[in-house]
């Protein structure tokens, strides 16, 4: 810095000097003038050089006080910094000495903890000698108990066990028994409600229908008419019709015998027209045949129309609407199949009323639930799962197609009516009057439940009582106890249930009478 403040002061002593010579050299170089002007620039040096070195004193001044201000500054800087370095040495000097009173405390813990260890060892080893002198006295008690009892310890517990197992497994069952009851009458308390109610809002008949029509006559003189000559007559209708014509000594009277209840319609009204007409031979014979039995199909679509019309069932096919009017001539277990699909229809309804479900789709489904038994054709699949695919070919809703293919589970249950149809067909079927069994069928069914029964080791006798509906089973007293009691009439309705097909429902009741005898003589 003082370098170039003197080169500047030297600059204008120079351009000072140039001035004057200047102002010398313009005064016509006179001596004197220049002799002034060497002592003007001689002076004028001087004071520069005065003011040069002032200005050098100063400038040194403000640097010294300056490199004084700046050396505080330093210093001030430096003693922060040693204090700080001072109090991170006495921070560490601080954590340095926990350290150290830290790795004492684990040094006296380490060694307290070996000298539990040790002592941990000598009551481990106390223990184990005790345990060993403790099996000893043990496998010598067992041995003495053994000697008293005379059994092995094994076949002691093989009969605890066994005990034990017996008692879980009839407090199993009689708490098996129980919850299978209480879930019955919870789960089934609204549905019974549900049922009862559909049942006693519909109306039902009683099975009538049988394999023969009996066809009356006002004189017996007719029946010779009937048969004709050498039975041409007789075999003309029997050949047209189907049906076998029973003519016997019953007066005034023909029966007519077939089990398909169609033929036996078209035979009673074609014998009605030939008998009111007269004139009975085979050309006649089969020109009425002919006549009534398009009469009869006539007749069956205007049946099926007014069934769909009164339960309100609309848009059928046509082929649907026929085999609707046909159910009217056929039968099961002399149920009238008509009657029965009026009356499934009619309970799916209501319950499906009761359910918040569509009625009207419920009914559609009931009324058509078994169509598949009045085929044109003969096939070999089931009257379900042939309904099934009948209403599928006449465009039926997939649920009402479900409904019918499912109502005997021969197809998986897809909607929430299928269900409702199968309930109610049961419900339609297995009411009392509905329905009934060939005789032999029933007998063997009472026997096959007896001997059911009468299998079991204990049992004595067993009867089928109130036609089938209730089992009692007497059992021997010295071979069956109270307990097996209980277990034996579950086992036994649980293989009802599995083995057998029944209608409705059958109690089993066990009885056990214990009898003492003495005679006083």
């Amino acid at each position: 810095m003082e370098p170039t403040i003197l080169s500047i002061i030297i600059g204008a002593i120079a351009l000072a000097a140039g001035i004057v010579l200047g102002k010398v050299i313009f005064a016509k170089n006179t001596k004197k003038q220049v002799e002034d002007a060497q002592l003007q620039a001689q002076t004028i040096l001087k004071e520069a050089e005065l003011r040069a070195e002032t200005l050098k004193k100063e400038k040194e001044l403000e640097a010294k006080e300056k490199f004084v201000q700046m050396k505080s500054v330093h210093d001030k800087e430096v003693m922060q910094r040693n204090q700080k370095l001072l109090d991170s040495e006495n921070k560490i000097k601080q954590k340095e000495q926990s350290i150290n009173q830290k790795e004492g405390n684990l040094d006296k813990q380490v060694k307290e903890n070996e000298a539990i260890k040790e002592t941990l060892n000598r009551q481990i080893e106390v223990v184990n000698l005790k345990r060993t002198e403790l099996e000893k006295h043990q496998e010598e008690h067992i041995r003495r108990l053994e000697k008293v009892a005379g059994l092995s310890a094994e076949d002691a517990k093989a009969q605890l066990i066994e005990g034990l197992k017996q008692e879980a497994q009839t407090k199993a069952i009689a708490l098996q028994q129980e919850i299978i009851e209480d879930a019955k009458q919870k789960a089934n308390k609204e549905a019974r409600k549900i049922v009862i109610q559909t049942i006693q809002r519909t109306a039902a008949e009683q099975a009538i229908e049988n394999s023969i029509t009996v066809f009356n006559l006002e004189s017996d003189e007719i029946k010779g008419s009937i048969i004709g000559r050498e039975g041409r007559n007789i075999r003309a209708i029997e050949a047209a019709t189907g049906v076998d014509l029973i003519v016997d000594d019953t007066p005034e009277a023909i029966v007519l015998s077939s089990f398909d209840p169609l033929r036996r319609e078209i035979a009673r009204l074609s014998l009605q027209r030939l008998v009111a007409d007269g004139r009975i031979h085979p050309a006649r014979i089969e020109e009425v045949v002919e006549k009534t039995k398009k009469q009869l199909d006539d007749q069956v679509m205007e049946i099926g129309e007014r069934t769909a019309m009164e339960l309100g069932v609309h848009g059928l096919h046509k082929e649907l609407i026929r085999m609707v009017g046909r159910m009217r001539f056929r039968s099961s277990y002399g149920q009238n199949l008509l009657m029965h699909s009026r009356e499934t229809a009619n309970l799916c309804a209501i319950m499906a009323a009761e359910l918040g479900l569509n009625p009207k789709l419920a009914k559609r489904a009931g009324l058509l639930h078994d169509i598949g038994k009045v085929p044109d054709e003969e096939t070999e699949l089931s009257h379900a799962l042939l309904g099934a695919k009948l209403a599928e070919k006449y465009g039926e809703n997939p649920a009402v197609v479900n409904a019918i293919g499912a109502h005997h589970d021969e197809m998986e249950m897809q909607y929430v009516i299928s269900p409702i149809i199968q309930a109610c067909d049961a419900i339609s079927g297995a009411r009392p009057g509905a329905r009934r069994e060939i005789m032999q069928q029933y007998i063997q069914r009472i026997k096959d439940l007896e001997n059911l029964a009468q299998a079991y080791q204990g049992v004595e006798k067993a009867y089928a009582i109130q036609a089938g509906r209730e089992l009692r089973v007497i059992v021997e007293a010295d071979k069956v106890t109270d307990a097996d009691s209980d277990k034996l009439s579950f086992e036994i309705a649980q293989k009802i249930q599995t083995e057998m097909t029944f209608p409705g429902q059958i109690k089993v009741t066990v009885i056990r009478e214990k009898r003492a005898v003495n005679i006083a003589r």
